[in-house]
């Protein structure tokens, strides 16, 4: 999705690898911590919008399926072509199995997606008159249509109020500490209620760009943060960050020594 841009201090340098490990906070922030949070990321990314391409529900449901696991940029290139040939839940219900395959390749797990995109679009096509459903259950008795997925399709090509979980909205709602949940719909069921319904679908997004910009894993770029001042996972980072350097210091001058000291010994021997 395209990154607007936000109003944050300049960029920092990623610490190096390997990575520290990041614990999540144990404890949610305020109520009112919470919603200033995403105040700011709302500001940040006030008209925030899905990085895949589509034209139609139909579209979009498909190329949510092919991006488990999977880059939007990856699917965008691949979506192109297999629409072009069945462009629609008929043509791809009766299309070989084989072809779709072929046509999905490059977005991972192609022979599981082919299937249950071929299967998704016969559902539509034999249960819904070729027209994706509009209701959460009758998406999520789709073939390869879980609650994320579900949950995508209703706020962006429906314009529903669904707050979907995925990888992004789950570490980032964790670390801002909106939640305690250690699964999507734990996550998704704290969240919601920090958000008016009518923002849940942007509210998604906004968790999602700042994921990707700024509060990457594994390791997030704290000083550039516009909530750093708010995140309760900021000391958290700085503390595992310095630790690690500091460890990773010793071991360098623990290597200096053990190699000055062979070096001497190498010379005694030989003298």
């Amino acid at each position: 999705m395209p990154e607007t841009a936000a109003r944050r201090a300049p960029d920092a340098s990623p610490p190096k690898p390997p990575w520290p490990k990041i614990p999540y906070p144990r404890r949610t922030v305020t109520k009112a911590v919470a919603r200033a949070e995403l105040a700011l990321l709302e500001g940040a990314y006030p008209e925030p919008k899905t990085a895949l391409h589509y034209e139609s529900p139909f579209t979009l449901l498909i190329a949510v399926i092919l991006s488990a696991q999977c880059t939007d940029a990856r699917v965008n290139l691949t979506t192109p072509a297999l629409f072009a040939a069945y462009p629609s839940p008929a043509a791809l219900a009766g299309a070989p199995l084989e072809d779709v395959e072929r046509l999905v390749k490059s977005c991972g797990f192609f022979r599981m997606k082919a299937k249950n995109i071929v299967a998704a679009a016969r559902a539509i096509a034999e249960r819904h008159g070729d027209e994706v459903p509009q209701e959460r259950e009758a998406l999520e008795a789709l073939p390869g249509v879980g609650r994320k997925t579900a949950s995508v399709v209703l706020s962006v090509a429906f314009a529903a109020s669904a707050f979907a979980v995925d990888t992004h909205v789950f570490r980032v709602s964790r670390r801002l500490g909106l939640t305690l949940g250690t699964t999507p719909l734990a996550v998704e069921r704290d969240v919601v209620k920090l958000v008016p319904p009518e923002k849940h679908r942007h509210a998604h997004h906004w968790l999602i760009l700042h994921g990707r910009t700024t509060c990457k894993a594994p390791v997030p770029l704290c000083p550039s943060c516009l909530v750093r001042e708010l995140c309760p996972s900021a000391p958290i980072v700085s503390t595992a960050v310095r630790t690690k350097a500091a460890s990773a210091a010793k071991a360098r001058t623990v290597e200096a020594k053990t190699k000055v000291k062979k070096t001497a010994r190498a010379r005694a021997t030989s003298s």
